[in-house]
């Protein structure tokens, strides 16, 4: 089987029996591999106005969520089940402040050399940093509202490149 559904289209993470199973890919050509993961915290303009001018009783959200969310993408395995232990290269969380929208974009990029890619790991280093980021701010606004996590970007391995069409 492989890692993903068959070309029957029946999942492979289950064996012949129906049980959960973590893919064998010990026989797949390494390769870099890279994902790029995205998502939001919107929040009040005030809230925003706390983190901006690092006014937040729990200290330097922006500083703490990326710490959070690089720690995240390392922990993958250990949290979502059959997720192979991988050594990351790269993981790269930043921030963009988007005031019109009185939210923060949080974009998470995982990188290296294997045999099986790194979605699951940019996707979990972005909810990780979301939800410190919600954390850390709640006292001030338990409105805020975590949203849009998904994969933008995914290069290599056996499928190659794709990219998220946005239009």
């Amino acid at each position: 089987m492989n890692n993903k559904m068959n070309t029957e289209g029946k999942l492979t993470h289950v064996d012949r029996s129906g049980q959960a199973s973590m893919v064998d890919v010990s026989e797949k050509k390494a390769s870099t591999r890279r994902a790029v993961a995205t998502g939001f915290v919107a929040m009040t303009s005030s809230t925003l106005a706390l983190i901006k001018a690092n006014d937040v009783a729990k200290g330097d959200v922006l500083a703490t969520a990326r710490i959070a969310g690089i720690q995240g993408a390392k922990q993958c395995p250990a949290l979502i089940p059959l997720c192979h232990p991988l050594m990351l290269s790269k993981v790269a969380v930043d921030f963009e402040i988007d005031d019109n929208n009185s939210r923060i974009n949080i974009r998470c990029e995982c990188k290296l050399v294997g045999t099986t890619g790194v979605e699951m790991e940019a996707l979990t280093g972005v909810s990780i940093a979301a939800l410190t980021i919600f954390d850390m701010c709640k006292a001030a606004d338990p409105s805020m509202l975590i949203g849009d996590i998904k994969v933008l970007s995914k290069e290599g391995g056996k499928t190659g490149d794709w990219r998220r069409n946005e239009a």
